[in-house]
């Protein structure tokens, strides 16, 4: 008991040391004092028919457990140009993964695991790739040199993926900066994971080979709002060309970010971009807090070359194992190891996220490198120990520990153990120096997990299979003809037109506005109403039912343009709208028929009202003034919708009841 009271202390004195407050208590003198800096990479796929070196078709999807045939590949590193090894090839090969890949005949040819050398480029990629470069204000490269950049994870069958630069240093406007923009480059997608258990790997290959573009920016972003602003400023440019892909899957954001004294850290697969300002956030904290521990370590381990850890295997006779996944180590004859960690005591609990600390660093990493599930460790200074103080105490005599040490006991097959040795050490090691570069997978929660050695350089070879692309200026030109109008004039014309805020997101990633536009102009409508209509009701209608067939945007526009041509009221859009979008394929004339419209002259409606107000004088059993008004609206809203204005029908209403 004393040793979880001490554990939990030390957690939350080294919260309050790191300075960690909630995202919501930050300001921007908050990530000024950090020194937080952050860049984006964002991945986004093209729309085209096919994928970017072969003729498979792209945006064909498998079903989960549909597919014609596996194959099976074991990863292995290789040279880069200068002759190097890149750090993240090294780790993957410790892993010892089995990978296997669940292919679709429709899917996936020759090409996709290096049996066929790459077709020519897709042209209608390249094009798409050259419009948005030119809309990000980039500098349009003369030759496209198409590289290959190493994947040993497996999420590509051949090992490297073929990338290519299509253009360098544009920028983008923000509310309050321009951000600029390193590159945007055109390449080919990877696999989805299916899942990652152990020793094995499983990928779909459907996604393979799609073509999509990746943009890089500088860290121009000084806090997590801004990174967020820059994402979404960045999702809504590429929506606004119309050549890219939606739903899941078809965007995805790496976010950099380091502080003062740290290092660059990749969060790597980002879903959301409303995900950004947390993770971002508290990557900064983690940063912070690894720096806290480096400064603790070397203040108190005055010989680092000398550091090391010891272990010892044990017997599990020697523990009560009343801990589930000892039992069930112990009933599969699991190697046990303890290890001590010499001037790590008070660092294994010390937080590093929310929820977090440092023992779940070597925790996430021996999942990765060591093939270990979680969880995989047990250490010392647990919040909520396992194992007795009695019990600690014969491991902590067993390995001849001193009272700054802390200990960790880990478990699994024999030849994991020893690459999870190996694993801890390393990253113990690092501990001395502050923050790795690493990789990291994200959690809604907005903390991350170690999931890679941040790859550097020396993955990167040229592909002596395609040739240099020559992009001429009548290409660029030609392309540049095509442009749509810029994302911020969009952003200002939603402002002009004093569109509800809330509609702006929608409305910008669906790329509605020239749509708008139209309508405003053609049938000149309320801007508010239809920005309301499109940005709400629309919304509403897509995440609540599911049409009969594809639904077209451009009915929309067709159903504002019958709307006036039958000089029906407007309001009667929203008792249309769900009909029209669950029955895309239905003519609007029995649309009428299913809300049971019926035409009615304005004079017939109004001429009710007289009469509804003595009825209501009869039977009324309430002294509220306003309630006479009320009924009477709700007995004429059904007749009047699409026949004449609610508003001018209330206004007759109203007087009507104003004479005694």
């Amino acid at each position: 008991m004393v040793q979880t009271l001490n554990a939990r202390a030390n957690y939350d004195r080294t919260r309050r040391l790191v300075g960690y407050v909630p995202r919501r208590e930050a300001d921007p003198h908050t990530y000024a004092d950090l020194g937080f800096k952050c860049g984006l990479e964002i991945h986004q796929q093209l729309m085209t028919a096919k994928k970017l070196f072969c003729n498979c078709p792209a945006g064909l999807y498998q079903q989960d457990g549909e597919f014609d045939a596996e194959v099976i590949r074991h990863m292995r590193p290789t040279l880069s140009e200068m002759g190097e090894y890149d750090g993240t090839a090294l780790m993957e090969r410790k892993t010892r993964k089995n990978i296997i890949y669940r292919i679709k005949s429709e899917t996936a040819c020759t090409y996709d695991i290096d049996d066929t050398p790459p077709f020519k480029i897709n042209q209608e990629a390249l094009g798409k790739a050259i419009e948005i470069a030119l809309m990000l204000r980039t500098n349009i490269v003369g030759e496209l040199h198409v590289t290959r950049k190493q994947y040993l994870d497996g999420s590509i069958p051949t090992g490297f993926q073929r990338t290519a630069i299509v253009g360098i240093e544009g920028d983008i406007p923000l509310s309050n900066k321009t951000v600029r923009i390193i590159q945007i480059s055109i390449e080919e997608d990877s696999c989805r994971e299916v899942s990652d258990v152990g020793h094995w790997r499983v990928y779909t290959t459907d996604r393979l080979g799609m073509p999509l573009i990746e943009t890089v920016t500088y860290p121009d972003m000084l806090t997590p709002d801004e990174a967020a602003e820059a994402g979404q400023y960045l999702r809504y440019l590429t929506r606004s060309s119309g050549k890219v892909r939606t739903g899941m899957g078809a965007a995805r954001q790496d976010v950099n970010v380091s502080i003062t004294g740290g290092t660059r850290v990749e969060i790597k697969g980002v879903a959301h971009i409303r995900w950004i300002p947390e993770l971002t956030h508290n990557e900064a904290f983690r940063q912070k807090a690894l720096l806290a521990i480096r400064d603790r370590l070397n203040d108190l381990v005055k010989d680092r070359a000398g550091w090391g850890i010891t272990s010892r295997d044990l017997e599990y006779n020697h523990l009560t194992v009343a801990y589930e996944p000892l039992r069930l180590a112990r009933a599969r004859h699991m190697r046990l190891t303890a290890m001590n960690l010499p001037g790590f005591g008070s660092v294994l609990s010390f937080f590093t996220q929310p929820g977090q600390m440092f023992a779940d660093e070597l925790s996430g990493r021996l999942k990765v490198i060591a093939c270990l599930e979680r969880p995989n460790l047990i250490h010392s200074e647990q919040l909520d120990p396992v194992l007795s103080g009695d019990e600690w105490g014969s491991i902590r005599e067993l390995l001849a520990a001193g009272e700054a040490d802390a200990q960790l006991l880990i478990w699994g097959d024999s030849a994991d153990v020893d690459t999870a040795l190996e694993t801890i050490e390393e990253r113990c090691r690092m501990a001395f120096e502050g923050v790795p570069n690493e990789t990291r997978k994200s959690f809604i929660d907005g903390t991350t997990i170690f999931e890679r050695v941040l790859p550097g350089p020396d993955r990167m070879y040229p592909d002596t299979d395609t040739a240099p692309i020559a992009i001429v200026e009548e290409i660029i030109e030609e392309r540049r003809r095509e442009l749509p109008p810029d994302i911020s004039e969009d952003i200002s014309r939603l402002q002009g037109w004093r569109a509800p805020v809330d509609t702006f997101d929608y409305l910008l990633k669906r790329n509605l506005v020239r749509l708008m536009q139209r309508i405003i102009e053609e049938y000149d409508e309320d801007p508010v109403f239809v920005a309301s209509l499109l940005g709400h009701t629309l919304k509403h209608l897509e995440g609540t039912l599911t049409p009969s067939a594809e639904f077209n945007l451009d009915r929309l526009g067709e159903l504002f343009g019958f709307i006036a041509e039958r000089k029906l009221d407007k309001a009667i859009l929203r008792e249309m709208l769900p009909v029209v979008y669950v029955h895309p394929e239905m003519d609007f004339e029995s649309v009428l028929t299913t809300i049971r419209f019926k035409a009615v002259a304005r004079e017939t409606i109004v001429g009710q009202i007289p009469e509804l107000r003595r009825m209501f004088d009869k039977l009324k059993h309430s002294n509220d003034p306003g309630a006479g008004g009320r009924w009477i609206m709700g007995e004429l809203r059904a007749m009047a919708l699409g026949n004449m204005p609610l508003v001018e029908l209330h206004t007759a209403v109203e007087k009507e009841m104003a004479h005694d």
